[in-house]
């Protein structure tokens, strides 16, 4: 993280990863699309909610977009497992400076790195945030 965007998204990130009802890690997805990338910004979110659900172990897994959720905001999406609806992650699609961030948030028992690597995978950067 060399600038001061990238260091705030992360604290920010952190702050809201603090202590609830269940214990939280999060991984930033740095990519280089805009506002007109709609279609490959779902498609982004289908492959990382597999590379999620693989490495939090949680079986199948379905994308909640929220839509009929007022406690939902544009661009925030749950990936719930297709068995009982159990929280597997959640996101936040951050249009930054013409680019998205895609801020992930999930059980700390899924293996961030592994995610992390997952991402990198696909071709796009992932900051860890513990």
């Amino acid at each position: 993280m060399t600038d001061a965007l990238d260091r705030d998204l992360y604290e920010r990130t952190k702050a809201l990863l603090e202590p609830g009802d269940i214990e939280l890690e999060g991984v930033i997805v740095h990519t280089d699309l805009g506002s007109e990338d709609d279609l490959e910004m779902h498609e982004l979110t289908v492959d990382l909610n597999e590379v999620i659900a693989e490495h939090a172990g949680k079986g199948e897994t379905y994308i909640y977009a929220g839509n009929d959720d007022t406690d939902f905001a544009s661009n925030q999406f749950q990936g719930l497992t297709l068995e009982d609806e159990e929280f597997v992650w959640e996101c936040q699609q951050l249009l930054r400076e013409g680019t998205f961030d895609i801020v992930f948030y999930f059980e700390a028992t899924a293996d961030a790195e592994a995610i992390a690597a997952g991402v990198e995978d696909l071709g796009h950067g992932a900051t860890v945030v513990p």
